[in-house]
């Protein structure tokens, strides 16, 4: 079994290249200008993070120009997007740090974001109208679903661990991967989609041998073994956050990333295909 996700394939040369000088100037510009990073910068770049696996998800489906195309496919899209984060919060590091006013920082970095999530999700809805598939009710029930899980797990949570210093950053940790989690049970169970990630499919298979496989499917274990983690982890980083706002933040937002990316991509496949 390969250890890489199905899917998962480099650009040709010359958009590698492009896209690693890219990412490497991008890089080299957010060394230099050092913005700040706060809970209200890492919050801002949750709608890059979901725009990174929506265009993915139109990659997939064919709605992606053909020029562009190879910047779009999986691992490059999420670098395409992180260096267009990048480069936009870069060029606004000399805004104030703090708050959520619109010439602040955070503020234009999530409005940036936004645009493109909002612009990712028209063209999804675009391309949602040629299909002769899609289950856009499924992607609803499924972000329903997962606010009210993310909802229920974090007062959970803070009844029995101290979370105040991760706060709505530690709320994301939570949301990312319940959506990744449900998003991914509701796909294989419900709608026969399957799982391109293989320690996914491991946890998924464990799930098809226990005796409640018939009855209500494979992938609720994977779902309780995606909100342990995100709780767990949110639960050991609250002390790290308190020594080291920075790395603390920086690190949650990694792990942000990588549930919230691959279910809004989930969500927005669903609804196309």
């Amino acid at each position: 079994m390969s250890p890489l996700p199905s899917g998962f394939a480099l650009p040709a040369l010359p958009y590698l290249v492009g896209l690693l000088v890219a990412a490497a100037v991008a890089g080299g510009l957010l060394y230099r200008r050092r913005p700040s990073v706060t809970e209200a910068t890492v919050t801002a770049l949750t709608p890059w993070m979901a725009a990174g696996g929506g265009l993915y998800a139109l990659f997939q489906f064919g709605a992606v120009p053909s020029a562009v195309a190879p910047l779009f496919g999986s691992p490059a899209v999420y670098a395409s997007v992180g260096v267009l984060a990048a480069v936009v919060w870069a060029a606004i590091a000399d805004r104030p740090a703090e708050g959520w006013g619109t010439t602040t920082a955070p503020g234009l970095l999530a409005g940036a974001g936004g645009l493109l999530l909002a612009s990712t999700v028209a063209a999804a809805g675009i391309a949602a109208a040629t299909s002769a598939g899609g289950r856009p009710d499924a992607s609803a029930a499924i972000l329903l679903a997962t606010l009210v899980v993310t909802a229920g797990v974090w007062a959970g949570l803070r009844r029995v661990a101290t979370v105040e210093a991760t706060g709505p950053v530690g709320v994301l940790v939570v949301f990312a991967h319940a959506l990744d989690g449900i998003s991914t049970a509701v796909g294989y169970d419900r709608l026969g989609f399957g799982e391109q990630t293989p320690l996914s499919r491991i946890i998924i298979h464990a799930g098809e041998a226990l005796p409640t496989a018939e009855l209500i499917g494979a992938g609720w274990l994977f779902v309780v073994v995606k909100l342990l983690l995100a709780a767990g982890i949110v639960a050991l980083f609250e002390e790290y956050v308190r020594e080291d706002p920075t790395e603390g933040y920086l690190l949650l937002a990694l792990i942000t990333a990588v549930g919230l990316g691959p279910g809004a991509h989930n969500l927005v496949l669903f609804a196309l295909v």
